[in-house]
Order: structure tokens, then sequence, then C-alpha cells
């Protein structure tokens, strides 16, 4: 099991950051948030990875705080 310090230093957590980024996008649901969200806003502009996940995370845990 990994060890997260309370208080890492920068680059051990981006590289956290980086990991579990990746896991969010691999996953089944992200990508289907992907194709009901993004086909829209792809047109006017075209958001990278690390603000998809961001906006990912942030909409879904606005809907199970409901």
């Amino acid at each position: 099991m990994a060890h997260f310090p309370a208080y890492g230093n920068h680059q051990s957590e981006l590289r956290i950051w980086e990991t579990l980024k990746q896991a969010i996008a691999a996953s089944s649901g992200f990508q289907r948030w992907q194709l009901e969200h993004l086909p829209m806003e792809a047109q006017i502009h075209e958001l990278n990875l690390d603000h998809q996940v961001r906006r990912y995370l942030r909409e879904t845990l606005e809907t199970l705080a409901y």
C-alpha cells in the first residue's frame, strides 16, 4: 500500500496527480462524461486533459452532494 505523507514535496504531488489523472481519464465514467459534455465546447475551444479531469471531478462531486 502506498504511503502519502501529509506534507509531500511538490514533485511528489505532481507525480501523484499525473497518475490519478491518467487513471480517471481511462475510466468509462470519464469517457462517457466527455461524450456528453464536450462536443459542444470542443467547437468553441479545446480543453486540455488536466482541465477536463478537474471539471469532471467537480461536476461529479456536485452531483453527489445533492
